[in-house]
Formats: structure tokens, C-alpha cells, sequence
């Protein structure tokens, strides 16, 4: 005779519970990763977690990404390929992705007839004495408002930002009679350099964008310094400079971008032939030369810039999301 078992607190012969599922025999299921609910989403986080939830989730990303990198690099793709094509079929509607055959003939062609390497190397002097001159001005600018702190520093701050609300084409009558009289010394600086150097220099953007960064560098490590029998200049060489180097990196490519791509100042302080910028250069004769061959102009135009970005974008990054140094 058998004797019956039951749980503590059941009467013998009672059914066992019967809102308690019975556990699966085999292999024990994997406990779901947790998801943490600080905030309020549109879609559940055990939606999110689930299989269905993982697959519409990349799905979506994967064709957010892939849309908004096409709508960018297409123009880019069509440039290049453009100048690969005849005039015809430039024309051609509707128009082909793929160009007949991959040629270079085009941009040999634009080469000779432009004069580009003239046009560029006008353009690299300018941008490279743009980036020099603006190194040396905005840099000093913003380190003796950040850390000199002179009398009327915040008003001279509130002015260069000021300037900043002015409309250019509305400062460039005055910028130009500046600088074909330039005052006090009387110098006339159109066909020069300087006529672009000295503007892009002026830049009361970049002098607030350093003195951001410089504000954040902490005061101690530059107390110690004059402990130590640094000057103000030395500070700023030795110490201020090698810990900004993210944030210059960002204004050396905004400055040397903007002269690059700048038209309408060149323009119009630059009258000279042998003196002009790559994009007044490929507009002066854009009338006179076919399709193609303007659109491979405008591909070497465009190949420096773009180099530099892809050579610089790491220290581009660091600067845009850099805030300063932990004390």
C-alpha cells in the first residue's frame, strides 16, 4: 500500500494548480536579455527585444543610413561620371548612371584649356596664408579674452559677435573700400595676397569658437606655469597650443574651406588674369568650353578640399565634441 504525498497545505486528492503552468521538459530557455526603461520610447522595450522588434529596428536603420549616404555621395558620383560622358549624352533623357566608357580625355582637356595648375596654385597660396594669418590673429585674440582678461574684454567679445548678426553683402562695400585705401598707411591691396589674407583672418566665429575651448582649459595648470616663470607668451605656445590642437584643427579647415570655395570677394579684389581663384577662373571661361569638359574643371577644383577632409576628419570630430581637459 502506497502512501499518497502532497504539498503543505493541500488536502490529499486536491488538484494541483491550475493557474501554474507545467515547466518544459529539456532544455532550459534562455533568460532575455534586460533592457533598461529610464525613458519613454514610441515602441515598447519588450517589443524592441523581440525577435520582430530586432528585425524592423535594422531594417529601419539600415535603410535610414543607406538612404541619406545616397542623397549625399550621389551629386558627387554624377561629377565624376558626368565628365566622363559626351555632350550628348549629358543631355540625354532620360539620363544613364553609367557613362558609354571610362575615359579621362575630359579632364586632360580641362587641365590644358583652364590653366588649372595656375588657377590652383593662386588658390593653395591664398588658402595657405588665409590659415597662417588667422592662426596667428584669432588664436592670440581669443587667449588674451579667455585667460588674459584685459579691461573691455566682453565688450570687444560682444562686438565681434556682433558682427556676426551683420549680412556680408552688406559689409563687403566698406570691406572693399578698405582695402584699395587701406587707412592710416593709404596702401592699396587689390591684386595682392593680402586683399584676401587679412580678411579671412578677421574672423569673429573663430575667435569665439577658440575662446570656448580655451575657457575650459583648467586655470591651475596655467598657474603653475607662472609659478614656474613662463610668460603669457610661452603659456600660450608651450602649453595652450599642444592641448588645442582638436579646435584648431576645426578652424584651420573652416578657413582654408571658405577661401577655397569663396567667389564673390575674389571676385571682385582679384580683377587680374594671372592672379585669380579656381572657382573665378572655371566661371570666367565656363562659356566656352563644352559640358563635359566644365564638369571635370569643377572635379579637380573639388579634389583638394576633399582631401583635406578625409585626411583631417578624425581631428574634425575631436574638435566638434572636445570640451576641454578634466582637471
Amino acid at each position: 500500500m502506497t502512501e499518497l504525498t502532497t504539498a503543505p497545505g493541500r488536502p490529499p486528492g486536491a488538484p494541483a494548480d491550475p493557474g501554474r503552468r507545467p515547466r518544459k521538459q529539456g532544455r532550459a530557455s534562455r533568460p532575455r536579455r534586460p533592457i533598461p526603461t529610464e525613458f519613454r520610447t514610441a515602441v515598447s522595450p519588450h517589443q524592441l527585444n523581440s525577435r520582430r522588434g530586432r528585425t524592423v529596428y535594422w531594417t529601419v536603420l539600415v535603410t535610414v543610413v543607406t538612404g541619406f549616404t545616397a542623397v549625399f555621395v550621389f551629386p558627387l558620383y554624377w561629377m565624376v561620371t558626368g565628365a566622363m560622358k559626351s555632350t550628348e549624352d549629358l543631355l540625354r533623357i532620360p539620363p544613364s548612371l553609367l557613362p558609354p566608357r571610362f575615359t579621362l580625355e575630359a579632364y586632360l582637356e580641362a587641365w590644358e584649356l583652364l590653366d588649372l595648375g595656375l588657377l590652383l596654385g593662386n588658390t593653395a597660396l591664398y588658402a595657405g596664408g588665409a590659415w597662417l594669418f588667422t592662426l596667428a590673429i584669432d588664436v592670440t585674440a581669443a587667449y588674451a579674452l579667455s585667460k588674459l582678461r584685459p579691461v573691455l574684454g566682453r565688450l570687444v567679445l560682444g562686438l565681434m559677435l556682433a558682427t556676426l548678426m551683420i549680412p556680408p553683402m552688406v559689409i563687403m562695400l566698406p570691406a572693399y573700400l578698405t582695402v584699395k585705401d587701406l587707412p592710416i598707411l593709404g596702401w592699396d591691396l587689390l591684386n595682392t595676397p593680402w586683399a584676401i589674407w587679412l580678411p579671412a583672418a578677421a574672423n569673429g566665429f573663430n575667435i569665439f569658437l577658440l575662446k570656448r575651448f580655451f575657457d575650459s582649459i583648467p586655470g591651475e595648470l596655467l598657474e603653475a606655469a607662472e609659478i614656474d616663470g613662463a610668460s603669457p607668451g610661452r603659456i600660450l605656445w608651450s602649453i595652450v597650443m599642444p592641448v588645442s590642437r582638436p579646435i584648431l584643427g576645426v578652424v584651420s579647415i573652416l578657413t582654408v574651406v571658405n577661401v577655397w570655395r569663396d567667389f564673390v570677394w575674389p571676385l571682385l579684389v582679384l580683377p587680374d588674369n594671372e592672379k585669380m581663384s579656381v572657382s573665378i577662373g572655371i566661371a570666367s571661361l565656363s562659356a566656352q568650353m563644352p559640358q563635359n569638359v566644365l564638369i571635370a574643371s569643377l572635379v579637380i577644383a573639388s579634389i583638394p578640399t576633399i582631401v583635406v577632409f578625409f585626411v583631417f576628419q578624425r581631428q574634425i570630430m575631436a574638435g566638434l565634441t572636445a570640451g576641454g581637459l578634466k582637471g
